[in-house]
């Protein structure tokens, strides 16, 4: 079924480059390669690829691994593993429109109807033989501990080996070297399982790719600061965090450079992301996964736009290629979710300030100590520098709990406010 469903996406937009390659739009091509990785995820073809295929979705085939959010995702690329964080599964059945059973059979098993909605969908899918079927798993003890044990379960069901990186909470040395030291003891774990040893001069051309994205990727971050911005609420939303999962590949790159071109040529052509932009505003941390009209509706009704979210945001420096295990490690523990809140709040406000925002939205995930845990700190950090906060009550990937209606009058209500400060 949902090898299905990617089938039918990567058709459609293909069919659209053919008939007007002028006209493809980044979001496009964005899609379009995150629809390639589901179908590799989903579809095994032959025996172990080469993992440096060229030209668009330059993903290998070959083994797969269910990670954490926080994995060095390059590093599996460069030795030739599929992989993605669980919780991209648990958006691609929401963005699907397939998700509820799968919620519905996780809640039967006894797992409760107000922990994360993405870990709830991956086991149920996992129970109905609809994830991924991986060879091994990586998890990582950030972001979250809901997804470590979402982990251990899905290792459990599948009978396969584990592997564990502990992220530190802070960038001293001596935690950079602790997580360098696992990523090493991580690759020996895939070779292991892979039989295939990483090629140094392979990684080496990775860590390039990676370099070349990310410098395109500040290009995009600080075009989209522009006033007013190129960028509209859809267009980067979940950019940062699917990205690392293509980070040093080609599609990486032709991705990226596709977005800072085209806002590039919208800041020349004097346009903007949201025509006659009246309000700037910030999404804090993920997007509701399901269809929903909360973008458009602000954008029309309010010439609001969503200019910036809060992981799409440069944390890391580039990869020393000659010490990359050290990079990794920097870049792991640099995610704005780990720490202290204290850290996560010093950012969202570096993040307002510099896209000079006027309001921002936080969707409180259900079950998420992100969303809703930190929901009142955050809120509090940034009135203090007159960034008022909408706090959404909605779990972002199960839509049996959305009400769209009332949504909307908070939504009016909030920007009523926003226009009476304008």
């Amino acid at each position: 079924m949902i090898s299905q469903y990617f089938d039918s996406l990567i058709s459609g937009i293909e069919a659209k480059i053919k008939e007007d390659p002028k006209a493809f739009h980044p979001r496009k091509k964005y899609t379009l390669e995150v629809a390639r990785l589901g179908k590799r995820l989903y579809a095994r073809e032959g025996p172990i690829a080469s993992p440096m295929l060229q030209g668009p979705g330059a993903l290998p085939t070959g083994p797969i691994a269910l990670c954490g959010v926080t994995t060095p995702f390059d590093l599996l690329n460069a030795m030739g593993v599929t992989s993605c964080f669980v919780e991209f599964i648990g958006a691609l059945l929401a963005s699907s429109g397939t998700v509820a059973p799968f919620l519905e059979k996780a809640e039967h098993s006894g797992y409760a109807s107000d922990s994360c909605g993405y870990h709830r969908a991956v086991l149920g899918a996992s129970q109905e033989g609809l994830m991924p079927h991986p060879d091994f798993l990586i998890a990582t003890s950030c972001p979250c501990s809901g997804g470590l044990a979402t982990m251990e379960n899905l290792a459990h069901h599948y009978k396969k080996d584990l592997f564990l990186l502990h992220i530190p909470q802070d960038l001293s040395k001596k935690n950079v070297d602790y997580l360098a030291r696992q990523i090493m003891e991580m690759e020996t774990f895939v070779t292991r399982h892979t039989g295939r040893p990483l090629d140094p001069d392979r990684l080496l051309k990775v860590i390039e790719k990676t370099n070349q994205a990310r410098e395109l990727m500040v290009e995009i971050y600080h075009l989209a600061q522009h006033i007013p911005s190129p960028n509209s609420g859809k267009e980067l939303g979940n950019f940062a965090i699917v990205m690392a999962l293509l980070l040093g590949t080609d599609a990486a790159i032709d991705v990226t450079r596709a977005y800072r071109d085209e806002f590039a040529a919208r800041l020349h052509a004097g346009s903007s992301g949201v025509p006659q932009e009246r309000l700037r505003l910030m999404w804090i941390q993920n997007r509701i996964q399901f269809k929903n009209s909360i973008i458009p509706d602000l954008e029309k009704n309010y010439q609001a736009s969503v200019i910036v979210d809060e992981l799409n945001s440069m944390t890391w420096d580039p990869i020393d290629p000659h010490d990359p295990y050290v990079g990794f490690a920097e870049r792991a523990i640099s995610i704005p979710f780990n720490g202290g809140v204290e850290r996560r709040v010093q950012h969202l406000k570096k993040l307002a300030q510099d896209y000079k925002i006027d309001g921002a939205i936080n969707p409180c995930h259900w079950g998420c100590r992100q969303g809703t845990g930190a929901r009142g700190l955050i809120e509090e950090g940034l009135k203090e520098i007159g960034v008022p906060v909408l706090n959404l009550e909605v779990d972002c990937v199960d839509t049996r709990n959305y009400a769209e209606g009332q949504l909307k009058t908070r939504l009016g209500a909030f920007f009523e406010m926003l226009h009476s400060r304008h």
